[in-house]
């Protein structure tokens, strides 16, 4: 069995994050299986290469996720890392957010990473190594306004994250939660574009606020998303990879909200998200 290492990146089509983890893994000599959903195929022609092959997958579907892990075991023999990026957005007021959109945030980023997980631990198992890659999000920690449903599901993945790093420890399997902060990708795009059939009744006067939260980790000053695959690439293919990752701009702001008490954090996201309005 070659030592090259196989990894398998979900959500990696051109212009997110996903598509840059799989250009830095193959830099680093690994062998990539980059995937997406079957509409999105075409987004990933730019990444096939010698190193970077491309297949469909759905991380809603348990069907679609154990065809692509038996494809890549019968066809490379093992799965050494696993990055579980696949992830959409869910933007706005939660008393007003459909039930429907909110679902489908928890079945793509947070389900969605754990199915990918179940079915990709036995084979890890049988190997007793491996290293499992999960993307929370800054605002897993600490939870901003307009975008509750997003920010739950990233909590859901750091919960998961951390008990699943202990209990496959004895298996020699590492788990990895990566926390981006402000990361440049199209991620804040398709974030807005997601609020362009929604109409606010309650909080119509938020409207112009609830639109710029989502495109809020899309500044000037973003990190660029090929810096930050590459910085993250190269902490977990080190031979004892760090228990979290986090990185890019707004780390540090995000950190220190989370230190702060609950009043302080109130009142920052209340002048920054303009909350301070009166609706009577």
């Amino acid at each position: 069995m070659s030592d090259t290492k196989v990894a398998l990146v979900t959500g990696c089509a051109v212009g997110g994050i996903g598509y840059e983890y799989c250009k830095a893994l193959a830099e680093h000599n690994c062998h990539v299986i980059a995937s997406d959903i079957p509409q999105k195929m075409h987004h990933l022609l730019g990444l096939r290469s010698r190193n970077v092959e491309t297949i469909d997958m759905d991380v809603s579907s348990e069907e679609s996720i154990a065809k692509t892990i038996n494809h890549v075991i019968s066809r490379h023999g093992k799965l050494d890392i696993l990055v579980n990026n696949a992830g959409i957005g869910s933007v706005g007021p939660l008393v007003e957010l459909p039930l429907d959109v909110i679902k489908r945030a928890y079945e793509i980023n947070a389900l969605g990473a754990l199915r990918v997980v179940q079915h990709v631990v036995p084979h890890m198992v049988g190997r007793r190594r491996g290293t499992i890659v999960n993307i929370g999000s800054v605002v897993g920690n600490v939870p901003t306004p307009w975008a509750g449903s997003y920010c739950a599901s990233k909590a859901y993945v750091h919960a998961i994250s951390h008990t699943l790093r202990l209990e496959l420890k004895p298996f020699n399997i590492d788990v990895v939660l990566v926390l981006p902060g402000a990361i440049k990708s199209n991620f804040g795009g398709n974030s807005h574009d997601g609020l362009r059939d929604q109409e606010w009744k309650i909080y119509s006067v938020f409207k112009n606020d609830i639109e710029e939260r989502a495109k809020a980790s899309q500044g000037g000053k973003s990190t660029d998303s090929t810096v930050f695959a590459r910085h993250v690439v190269s902490k977990i293919l080190d031979s004892s990879p760090p228990k979290e990752i986090v990185y890019g701009r707004m780390t540090m702001l995000f950190k220190l909200l989370s230190w702060s008490p609950l009043w302080v954090r109130d009142l920052f996201f209340t002048r920054r998200f303009k909350l301070n309005k009166k609706v009577f």
